[in-house]
């Protein structure tokens, strides 16, 4: 009965239709905003329909040309100003969004009649939604500070500005490619801004182990520091050990997504192989933190890391990479699987990302997938390693030991898959 009805109508009546339908959403809310407060405001559930058709007529009288229907939209906007005008002598409330609105609905009718009716029904959803919610929007504007901010600002300028813009082929003797360059940088900064924002967002709660949960998703190698520089303060080496074996677990699980991001054939390869240790570093380190200590009062977090979107950071990070990847490939050319293996024992020492990252982009085409994915599993573990004897050195000793004891095993575990690989 619907499709036969739907049939029968003419195609401008069902345009018509969904005018009406739209500008009705906004006039409602409009209305309904006018009704709770005494404030002098534009446009109802008449004006807004009106307007809307008032669109759809002009792009139909131009035929689809823009000329007739921007004059329209000047005759519109004159009339807005008008309005406007009035509110400002009339009252002291100055806001402009009806006014705007009423712009908005007037294109909603020429995105009709041009056939474009999901962007019509999504400019004129979100219309109704910024009106709305305007007192949520206005109190979350006052909670954020200005400087996280110009924070994202830079994170739509690493990712949506300089990114597209990179040519996306390979250059020069290291095949180097600009556009996959930078996309491991967005990448990396993506995952660890999110993490870097779940940290602000929940700021001293917590305690050690929702630090090591959120830090290890931004760097496990700082976090581990941080934690044990703590740790030599406080009495509780069984939750400081437990929570950096646990920054260490969610190391693995960042790994699997990056390899994800990057490279799908070496996250299928090595995806079992590091959520097996990641499982059972984070049960191990919260059963181990859970254990009693001599001091039993309760710790919150001091660290917060600092932003990982630094322009400064990203360049260097992007240096670095390009290093690592050109190191990586004269490895495999010149000196062959114990080059790269050597490299990669090497490269634990620090932050893992850059070779590991670089691996992605030089598998399968310079190195073969079981060496690059050798090559992943004895960088991870030994930055775990690492980390163990960084723990020993910067934590109090009781700490230190158990920290270092417990990394070795979880670089163990994470070296076992090489039995398999290599076979």
């Amino acid at each position: 009965m619907l499709a036969r009805l739907y049939a029968g109508l003419p195609q401008d009546a069902l345009k018509i239709l969904l005018v009406l339908g739209l500008s009705l959403l906004v006039g409602t809310e409009r209305e309904e905003y006018k009704a709770t407060t005494n404030r002098l405001l534009f446009g109802g559930v008449r004006t807004f329909p009106l307007i809307g058709l008032i669109g759809y007529a002009m792009a139909l009288l131009g035929g689809g040309q823009l000329l007739p229907l921007a004059v329209g939209f000047g005759v519109v906007a004159g009339f807005l100003y008008l309005s406007y005008w009035h509110k400002l002598i009339s009252s002291e409330y100055s806001g402009i969004t009806s006014e705007i609105s009423g712009l908005a609905i007037y294109i909603v009718g020429g995105l009709v009649y041009q056939g474009h009716f999901w962007i019509a029904t999504a400019l004129s959803v979100a219309s109704a939604l910024l009106l709305e919610l305007k007192t949520g929007l206005e109190g979350l504007s006052k909670r954020i500070p200005s400087d996280e901010i110009f924070t994202f600002t830079k994170f739509l300028l690493l990712s949506a500005v300089i990114l597209p813009v990179l040519p996306n082929k390979e250059l020069g003797p290291f095949h180097i490619n600009p556009f996959k360059t930078w996309l491991v940088v967005v990448g990396v900064s993506t995952v660890s801004y999110l993490s870097y924002v779940l940290q602000k967002v929940t700021k001293s709660e917590g305690g050690p182990v929702l630090a090591a949960l959120l830090g290890g998703a931004y760097s496990s190698t700082i976090t581990t520091v941080v934690l044990a520089k703590r740790a030599s303060r406080e009495q509780r080496p069984h939750l400081f050990a437990g929570a950096i074996l646990i920054a260490s677990g969610v190391m693995y699980l960042r790994l699997v997504l990056l390899l994800g991001l990057f490279n799908r054939s070496l996250m299928t390869q090595l995806a079992p192989s590091f959520l097996g240790p990641a499982f059972a570093a984070l049960v191990v380190g919260w059963i181990w933190s859970r254990r009693p200590d001599a001091s039993s009062d309760p710790i919150k977090r001091e660290y917060v890391p600092e932003n990982p979107l630094e322009l400064r950071v990203a360049f260097i990070f992007a240096a670095v990479f390009l290093v690592i990847l050109v190191v990586t490939q004269l490895a495999v050319t010149y000196l062959g699987k114990g080059g790269i293996y050597a490299l990669a024992a090497i490269m634990g020492v620090a932050d893992v990302d850059p070779f590991i990252l670089s691996v992605t982009q030089a598998t399968p085409s310079v190195t073969p997938l079981a060496v690059g994915a050798a090559s992943i599993l004895i960088a991870a573990a030994s930055n775990n390693v690492a980390k163990g004897i960084y723990a020993y050195i910067f934590a109090d000793r009781k700490t230190g030991k158990a920290s270092l004891c417990l990394l070795i095993g979880l670089a163990v575990l994470g070296l076992i898959p090489l039995l398999w690989l290599s076979a």
